[in-house]
């Protein structure tokens, strides 16, 4: 398997956080903040992997970072 590469996640949990993890009823989700706002709130997809889930997460982190777009797919 090749190495996953997270750039934005990495840089994100040097002064905020990641958290993976059940959300009832919503089912597993990811999130990603720092103590001024939430860049991304991801549900995982039916089939998606894990690995899957970490790439969209640092995707919408960037999309955060760079644009200020916030992705919110659990309270739309």
């Amino acid at each position: 398997m090749a190495a996953l590469s997270l750039p934005n996640i990495a840089q994100l949990i040097d002064d905020g956080e990641i958290t993976i993890g059940m959300l009832r009823p919503v089912g597993c989700v990811a999130t990603a903040a720092d103590e001024d706002c939430t860049y991304a709130m991801l549900v995982r997809r039916r089939g998606e992997s894990l690995f899957q889930l970490l790439a969209r997460l640092d995707q919408a982190i960037d999309k955060g970072l760079t644009l200020g777009i916030f992705t919110d797919e659990i309270n739309r």
